[in-house]
């Protein structure tokens, strides 16, 4: 079965709802991937990825949006997208960007959200990786910009410096961080980040 015929199936059982970011944060399944997940990272020796991690980036998602002008339901469709974002992590962190946006399709599909915001959430979270995603509309690239501006030295486990990876190191060099939206940053990161192509294709 295809995903068009999977949606359309399941919209005859499920009736379609607005999707609040608290209906995704106080999820139990979402909050037990993410939780499992982190555990999963810890003993491979990554970064945090849990909680702190996931809200700060939803947070940080949203207010980019919302500086930039950006509707408010789209600020909180890049919450949403923000705090699940790394979910695939619990299948592999290799291509865990596409597998977390399979994971996330499969539990809004569920939950009832709309198809159309559906896309909009999971084209972000499959590309919120650089290195084989594109900003391909304004909540992946508000997300994008997130999740790379929580840089902070609580995010590392890892306590032999010598055999800190690039990821260790940018963040035990920062204590705290957050965005701060400017005129001229709004100039050119969304407009840069985000093709426009892109964008009016899924709108």
């Amino acid at each position: 079965m295809n995903i068009e015929l999977y949606m359309h199936a399941l919209a005859g059982r499920v009736k379609m709802k607005l999707i609040a970011y608290d209906d995704i944060k106080n999820n139990e399944e979402i909050r037990v991937y993410i939780q499992k997940s982190d555990v999963v990272l810890g003993l491979m020796g990554y970064t945090e990825h849990a909680f702190d991690h996931v809200g700060k980036v939803a947070r940080a998602a949203a207010y980019i949006l919302q500086e930039f002008g950006y509707s408010e339901r789209e600020a909180e469709l890049a919450r949403i997208a923000g705090f699940m974002h790394d979910i695939g992590n619990i299948v592999n962190r290799d291509g865990h960007a596409q597998s977390g946006a399979l994971v996330a399709f499969n539990i809004l599909t569920r939950l009832g959200m709309e198809a159309a915001e559906i896309a909009h959430v999971v084209a972000a979270i499959g590309n919120h990786d650089e290195g084989n995603g594109l900003p391909v509309n304004s909540i992946s690239a508000a997300l994008t910009l997130a999740d790379k501006s929580d840089v902070r030295r609580s995010r590392v486990r890892n306590k032999d410096f010598a055999t800190f990876d690039i990821h260790d190191r940018v963040n035990y060099a920062v204590e705290e961080s957050k965005p701060a939206c400017s005129s001229t940053f709004t100039d050119i990161a969304i407009d840069s980040l985000c093709n426009k192509q892109f964008e009016s294709a899924i709108h």
